[in-house]
């Protein structure tokens, strides 16, 4: 269902439940604003636009659709940064902000106009930038997409790839014209494990290694193979934050979770704790007790578990559900003698081993010194980041 907008009267009825509110939603439009070009809606937060894209397609709007392909040095956005626009400006996501979404805006619109793709190259250290706040200095190639819609196949096998959880390559091949115009754009969705019919065509074998290498370092490829021009983006499964207790800590940790892009799975045995009410945002919420929940739900690589239940045995049990499984972060609140007591006794009745424990995240979040329930969500949050970005 669509999200209801970030604005209201008292800046507390949006996506994150009160913590971000109409000041800050204001303050992410101004940027835009000064820079000569206006959003469509107020500002949310978007991991890609490709489902947005869908729905647009569907309803028979135009939309054109910027993405971040190749980047040198330092540089606002990384590859594989994707905006979308329609008449109405900016829709979601973004290329990097400040004079480089707007020159892409104005990009978009002419593509809008004409429908002709571009290929356009800025350079960072340019003196037209040299106004901008916080220069980088750097490089950006941007495929803007006059006509995405003609590939909607391949963006439906990836949103659909996506729901899943399963992992693949968009694959994006087009000739560089001249002017900064891009030829006809053709896409393809290359699942993890291709069958010979998800394979482009015979010629695109030769690009077997770098499709390989896209997806070990799950990191975008720009191929440039005379004018023919070949872009591989990786996608894994949207980071999964599973919150065990749908309490006051619990809530607002699941609050900014969502806003930062990661799926939200609420698990809490109490009905008036779990329900969509409390959280709009959670993709699920289970009405179940949360260690069984645990227990049940396999673990990845993809998945950072958070345990803040109603008490501190309730804590343990999820504990121990999950402490010999390998999920990217496993979390849990309490005071540093509740946890030094519990690692005792996880120890010494073989509930864990020393290194098991050794990757519990405990006492929970980043020390910011919090004391109220919104900063302790803040310094969870930032530890999930943290964790995520792999800056330990």
């Amino acid at each position: 269902a669509p999200l209801q907008t970030i604005l209201s009267d008292r800046g507390r009825d949006c996506r994150t439940g009160g913590l971000i509110g109409a000041a800050f939603a204001e303050r992410m439009r101004e940027p835009f604003r000064s820079h000569g070009f206006r959003m469509e809606r107020a500002y949310r937060p978007d991991e890609n636009p490709y489902a947005e894209l869908l729905e647009l397609v569907r309803s028979g709007r135009r939309a054109v659709l910027a993405t971040v392909v190749r980047t040198e040095g330092s540089s606002p956005q990384v590859a594989g940064a994707s905006a979308l626009f329609t008449s109405g400006g900016l829709v979601c996501g973004t290329v990097g902000g400040g004079p480089v979404e707007a020159a892409t805006a104005k990009l978009a619109a002419a593509a809008l106009d004409d429908g002709a793709s571009r290929l356009a190259e800025f350079d960072l250290a340019d003196e037209s930038f040299e106004d901008a706040d916080g220069v980088c200095g750097g490089g950006m190639t941007i495929l803007v997409d006059a006509r995405p819609e003609r590939n909607a196949a391949a963006f439906e096998r990836l949103v659909s790839a996506a729901r899943r959880r399963r992992e693949g390559t968009l694959a994006t091949f087009f000739e560089a014209g001249r002017g900064g115009r891009a030829g006809t754009i053709v896409r393809h969705w290359i699942p993890s494990r291709p069958r010979t019919a998800d394979i482009p065509s015979p010629g695109f074998r030769r690009f077997a290694s770098a499709l390989a290498e896209a997806r070990a370092e799950n990191r975008p490829r720009w191929i440039e193979d005379g004018r023919r021009r070949l872009y591989l983006e990786p996608h894994s499964p949207r980071p999964r934050l599973i919150v065990a207790g749908g309490g006051h800590v619990g809530r607002a940790v699941a609050h900014l979770g969502a806003f930062l892009g990661f799926e939200v799975v609420v698990i809490d045995d109490r009905p008036e704790f779990a329900n969509r009410g409390r959280f709009p945002e959670a993709s699920r919420i289970l009405v179940a007790d949360p260690a069984a929940a645990l227990g049940m739900i396999p673990l990845t690589r993809a998945d950072y578990v958070v345990i803040a239940t109603r008490g501190h045995l309730r804590d343990a049990e999820a504990l121990r559900a999950c402490i010999r499984r390998r999920p990217a972060y496993l979390g849990m609140i309490g005071s540093r003698r509740e946890i030094d007591l519990m690692r005792e006794k996880f120890l010494r009745s073989g509930a864990a081993t020393d290194k098991q424990w050794s990757r519990v995240r405990a006492p929970i979040g980043l020390p910011i010194g919090s004391r109220t329930v919104e900063e302790i969500a803040v310094s969870v949050a930032a530890e999930l980041v943290r964790e995520r970005r792999g800056a330990r």
